[in-house]
């Protein structure tokens, strides 16, 4: 199993974008899966989770600005990052815990981090 980040880039204060994480391998069931981000030299931080019912939950420095989804049958998740600050700006990482279709056992995964980087 393997997660792919993707969608970072620079933009402007005020800017969006979208990032993106598709899951691959043998899926058996994607249960949460999540968002952290982190700035070199400081500890990684959730920024938002959602659950396979569809339930979220958001970081209180991100609610309202950022919107974490998922498409269940694409096996991915999104984050969606408008009004970004400069404080925005770190290596995002999306995580997920998933049951495995060859061995039935559930593990946690992460995907390799795509940089954000918000700057006039």
């Amino acid at each position: 199993v393997q997660l792919q980040a993707s969608g970072g880039g620079l933009v402007q204060p005020g800017g969006s974008l979208r990032l993106s994480c598709a899951a691959s391998g043998s899926i058996f069931r994607i249960n949460a899966m999540a968002w952290y981000r982190q700035v070199p030299g400081k500890q990684r931080e959730w920024v938002a989770d959602t659950v396979s019912s569809g339930g979220t939950n958001y970081a209180a420095s991100v609610k309202g600005r950022f919107t974490i989804s998922r498409d269940n049958d694409k096996n991915t998740l999104y984050l969606q990052m408008n009004s970004l600050k400069p404080e925005d700006t770190a290596i995002y990482y999306c995580y997920a815990n998933i049951k495995s279709r060859e061995f039935g056992t559930t593990a946690d995964y992460w995907g390799q981090g795509t940089l954000v980087t918000v700057s006039s």
